[in-house]
């Protein structure tokens, strides 16, 4: 995460949201770092999961997973709005970087996430 810290104030610096997790975390040791972000990728591990039971994306039980991610992302690093989730959800798939990472869990885990919150956020933003 160190390594994209330079990115990310480039592309969003500016952003309330950026301020936001930058007051948020500031005070983050490397050991809550750890805890954090293992407990992000829990929740794609659970994506993969309810992909390997064979739910749909738009099912009840992905829509439980990516309000849980929205819910995480909101605790832990800041406010995740639904037009914020929608376009992190894009980047998933968008972003080598970030399809490799969550494919960890199973090739597609990244489409899959990706697509249940797309459904998720459309059904809340009507985009």
């Amino acid at each position: 995460m160190k390594g994209y810290e330079k990115e990310a104030h480039v592309r969003w610096g500016d952003t309330p949201a950026y301020r936001e997790h930058t007051e948020k975390t500031k005070h983050y040791t490397k050991e809550k770092w750890a805890e954090v972000n293992d407990g992000l990728m829990a929740v794609f591990a659970e994506f993969a999961a309810c992909r390997a039971g064979g739910a749909t994306a738009d099912s009840d039980e992905a829509q439980a997973l990516a309000a849980k991610l929205q819910a995480y992302l909101t605790e832990y690093y800041y406010t995740c709005t639904h037009e914020i989730l929608a376009g992190l959800g894009q980047m998933y798939t968008a972003d080598e970087r970030f399809r490799q990472n969550i494919d960890q869990y199973g090739d597609g885990t990244a489409a899959y996430a990706s697509a249940a919150i797309a459904a998720y956020c459309k059904g809340r933003t009507g985009k």
